[in-house]
């Protein structure tokens, strides 16, 4: 039986793999910010859920959430780092205190997690570590550029942190899902409070009130859920698994342009070798 620690259990993939994890036996720990939305869950499963306030990008709830958990369970064995929001904007359109929220609540709350969980971890030389990512790290579309900023920050300091924990018997991964039926292009979608007319065609095009992909997406978060777990499972974890028809298709698309692009410009890239 192992004991997770889920951040962002409220809605989406978080909840779908706190209610796949509760149902297969294991110990969660289910946080969100009202820790209300999560009360059905422990409720369903009185002996293994814990749920818990947390706002990740609050240091002292941190500390007290895995302190909690320390205390109910004896140690986590599985941090997902999964609480987030999707926000677009052209660059130039966004605002700084948002890009500020959004980079502590996607990259600065999950490092202060790591770090909280990991001392006990390498005394135990054992542990999981989850990162949620995101496709839009691969693709970088108009309109995301911040998000995918700071999904790309994730899915490198996660793949340091690999090589840095793996000699001690701890892994560290990285998700990227593709579009999931959740509520990410919905209610968990913000945007700059600017939008300027220039970039209409380009990143007003993905804008809420003319993005029509919600409700639409392929994929089935209770799918995710049992993926992520089977490959948390797994002896032989990847750096990185990639969730979705969708976002495999657009991986390789990426990959294949981005080795074009380096045959294309190789000689000039080679060229600033010294002379020997």
């Amino acid at each position: 039986m192992a004991t997770w620690l889920i951040t962002g259990c409220s809605t989406g993939l978080g909840r779908a793999l706190a209610a796949a994890v509760l149902a297969r036996g294991d110990n969660a720990v289910v946080t969100a910010r009202d820790v209300a939305t999560v009360a059905d869950l422990a409720d369903a499963h009185p002996g293994t859920a814990l749920p818990l306030t947390l706002d990740v990008t609050d240091e002292i709830q941190i500390a007290t959430a895995v302190a909690s958990a320390t205390e109910r369970f004896g140690g986590i064995d599985v941090l997902v780092n999964n609480a987030g929001y999707g926000y677009r904007a052209a660059v130039e359109e966004g605002d700084e205190s948002d890009v500020q929220e959004l980079f502590a609540t996607h990259f600065f709350g999950p490092v202060a997690l790591i770090k909280a969980v990991l001392p006990a971890m390498r005394a135990r030389r054992s542990g999981t570590i989850v990162n949620l990512s995101s496709i839009g790290a691969r693709l970088s579309p108009a309109g995301s550029g911040y998000y995918a900023a700071v999904k790309s920050a994730v899915e490198g300091m996660t793949a340091s942190l690999r090589k840095e924990v793996e000699p001690l018997g701890i892994t560290a991964l990285a998700i990227e899902p593709g579009g999931f039926r959740t509520d990410f292009a919905g209610r968990s979608l913000a945007q700059s409070a600017e939008a300027i007319p220039d970039y209409a065609d380009t990143a007003g095009r993905r804008r809420k009130e003319n993005d029509r992909v919600h409700g639409t997406q392929p994929g089935d978060p209770a799918k995710a859920a049992l993926a992520i777990i089977a490959v948390v499972d797994a002896p032989d974890a990847p750096e990185l698994l990639v969730l979705g028809s969708d976002a495999v298709a657009a991986y390789r698309s990426v990959l294949e342009g981005q080795l074009a692009s380096l045959d294309a410009w190789r000689q000039l890239s080679e060229s600033t070798d010294i002379d020997v």
